[in-house]
Order: C-alpha cells, then sequence, then structure tokens
C-alpha cells in the first residue's frame, strides 16, 4: 500500500478543515497516497468554486422540539467562513461532498431564491410565522457579496411585511441595515451576530473567514443604530479553550448595543466530530485532551448526544456551571433571554402589475 499523503497547509491556507474525508453515505473512502516517485511537486492552493442550484422550493419546514422556528431559507450549501466546529457540515455529504473541505470550497449558491420565496408567500393558503436565514449555513458568507441573494430575499420579505429572523458572523449584514434596520423598526426583523470568542488569533483558526471579533461588535453597534434589535449569540462554547470567556463576550456586546444573549454549547455530530479532534491535534495539541474529556462528560462519555432540549447545552455538573455562569451574567447586564415577538399582522403580499385591485 503507498503511504498516505496528507494535505499540506500550504494547500488549505484559511481553511478550516485539515483533511477531506468522504462523507457517510460514499461506498469508497478516497485518500491521497504518494506514488512513489520521488520528484518535487506542490500542490496548488485549494480554490471555492460555486455551482449553482436551480431549486423548485426554497421553505424548508422544520419541527424540531427544541428549535424556536418551524421555516427557513438558506440562500447558499457549504460555506467559506470554514467553521471548524460547524454543526452543518454532515449536510455536505448528502450531496456526495466532503464535510471537510469540500463544505469550505465546493459551493452551491441559489440565484432564484428570491423569486421562489415571493412564489410562496402568495400562495393562497399561505400563513405568516417568522422566517429564519442562516439555520444551517451563513447567508452573509463571502459569496454573497457579489451575488447579492441574501438582500433581495430581504427585499421580497419587506415588500411583504414578513417577519424574519436572521443569524450570521458575517459583517456584510451591515450593506442590509438599511432593511433589517426598516423592518427592526416594524417589529418585523431580528439579528444575531455570533461571537465565539474574543481572541482575534484563536477566531481566526477556529473561524478562518470570518471577521474579526471587533468587526462583529462593530456590526451589533450598526444594526442596533439602524433600528434592528440584536441578540449575541455565544455560540458555541467551546470547553477549555472558550468558555472562560463567556462574560465578557456578553458585557462587550450589550455595550456594542445588543439586547438580548443566547447560547450553544459546543457540539459534535457525525463527521464534525473527527474533523474537530484533527483541528485540535494541528492548532492546540496541549489542550485536546482536556477538551475532548470535557465534551464527553457531557454526553455520556461520546463525542456527541443527539437527544432533544440537551443536544444543544450538554448534561452533568459542569455542563450546568457553564449554563449558571451565563445566566448570572446576562442579569448583571441587563440581556435578556429573548427579544419581543416579531408581528405577523402586518403581512401582506404587495399588488402584481395586472392584479385585480381590493375596493377596500
Amino acid at each position: 500500500m503507498l503511504p498516505r499523503r496528507p494535505i499540506a497547509p500550504a494547500e488549505r491556507p484559511g481553511r478550516g478543515a485539515t483533511t477531506n474525508r468522504s462523507g457517510r453515505y460514499e461506498q469508497l473512502t478516497h485518500e491521497r497516497a504518494d506514488d512513489g516517485w520521488e520528484l518535487p511537486w506542490e500542490a496548488p492552493p485549494i480554490r471555492t468554486e460555486i455551482r449553482e442550484e436551480r431549486a423548485r422550493s426554497i421553505l424548508t419546514r422544520n419541527t424540531s422540539p427544541d428549535v424556536p422556528f418551524d421555516r427557513s431559507v438558506n440562500p447558499y450549501r457549504g460555506c467559506e467562513h470554514g467553521c471548524i466546529y460547524c454543526f452543518a457540515r454532515p449536510s455536505h455529504a448528502w450531496l456526495g461532498l466532503s464535510p471537510g473541505l469540500d463544505f469550505e470550497t465546493r459551493l452551491i449558491a441559489r440565484p432564484d431564491a428570491p423569486e421562489l420565496l415571493d412564489r410562496t408567500l402568495r400562495k393562497p393558503g399561505y400563513r405568516p410565522r417568522p422566517i429564519a436565514i442562516s439555520t444551517n449555513t451563513d447567508p452573509y458568507q463571502p459569496a454573497e457579496r457579489d451575488r447579492g441573494i441574501m438582500r433581495a430575499l430581504l427585499e421580497v420579505l419587506r415588500d411583504h411585511n414578513h417577519p424574519v429572523t436572521v443569524a450570521t458572523k458575517g459583517t456584510l449584514i451591515e450593506r442590509d441595515a438599511d432593511i433589517l434596520g426598516e423592518m427592526g423598526r416594524k417589529g418585523l426583523a431580528q439579528a444575531g451576530i455570533s461571537v465565539t470568542t474574543l481572541d482575534p488569533g484563536l477566531a481566526r483558526r477556529l473561524e478562518p473567514r470570518v471577521p474579526a471579533p471587533a468587526r462583529r461588535l462593530a456590526a451589533i453597534a450598526a444594526l442596533a443604530e439602524a433600528g434592528c434589535p440584536v441578540r449575541v449569540m455565544v455560540s458555541p462554547v467551546i470547553p477549555a479553550l472558550t468558555d472562560h470567556e463567556a462574560e465578557r463576550i456578553l458585557e462587550a456586546a450589550r455595550d456594542a448595543g445588543a439586547q438580548a444573549a443566547s447560547w450553544i454549547m459546543l457540539r459534535l455530530p457525525l463527521e464534525v466530530a473527527p474533523l474537530f479532534r484533527e483541528w485540535l491535534a494541528e492548532h492546540a495539541p496541549g489542550r485536546a485532551a482536556r477538551v475532548m474529556a470535557r465534551v464527553r462528560e457531557m454526553h455520556g462519555g461520546r463525542d456527541y448526544a443527539a437527544d432533544w432540549h440537551r443536544r444543544m447545552r450538554g448534561d452533568g455538573p459542569y455542563a450546568a456551571i457553564v449554563a449558571q455562569r451565563i445566566r448570572v451574567a446576562m442579569a448583571r447586564l441587563g440581556l435578556k433571554a429573548e427579544l419581543p415577538p416579531l408581528d405577523l399582522a402586518q403581512f401582506a403580499p404587495p399588488p402584481r402589475a395586472g392584479d385585480q385591485l381590493s375596493l377596500f
């Protein structure tokens, strides 16, 4: 058997995953191997590729008992932000792609998402509930700067007076502060900004193509000033790596203008667990054993347990201590656990050319 050849750091600059292991649905596992020829050769850096998908529908329904929304829209599959801990990585296996480097570099855009959403909201039987955007991958990843799919989605929602919640790590959301501010002042929009750590060096390793923590705090300030209510998401809390920062993150976000806060403990479903362990071995070898010991302590000795209502926070003494710390800090800082409910009564599809106008 030929010796395995790892993907060198020079081939994956600015990427979170260190490998590109095959997804769980593949019949064959692919690995690089040296061919035995002792010839000097350097592979070029892995580039981002974006394909387009013409979807038949855009609204995803959800019935999970521990998730506070029942419908969502995702304008992109995969995410160039490259967060190594991203719970959405396993979704790339559904496409026959790797949850590792493929998730960060082989993306799919949905350019017809705004048109599909408009069509869905106009259906006679449609009943409004808040639409969550960024439930799987970030709508404000770098590709959005040129494609503008997210802004077009917000324009549709604004025109229909439809309530929306947006979650992101991307500061490109500031571009859309005009729409989100207008909707926020009408009780139709809320934003959540994720801040994992205030350490820019650690953030660059954990979330290689995400704006620095200080820039995300500035985005909170910009949205709050525009009139859009903002919550800070301390997400994920990583045991023995970022857990000590929770109170400082909450305080910094409150000072920037956040009104509420939420948090999620590190989750390592399916392929995320080995990817995260590989990341620890390369970037934090001295803490790897301690981090994983805490993780397993919260999940009955496993890397992850998907039990409803416990998968987001974990279980046991350590999880309880973190939860108590955050509750106390939020109370001290005046941060709410929930933002006010969004207004459903304003929903009204706008008339189109040729539509019969109402007499009332």
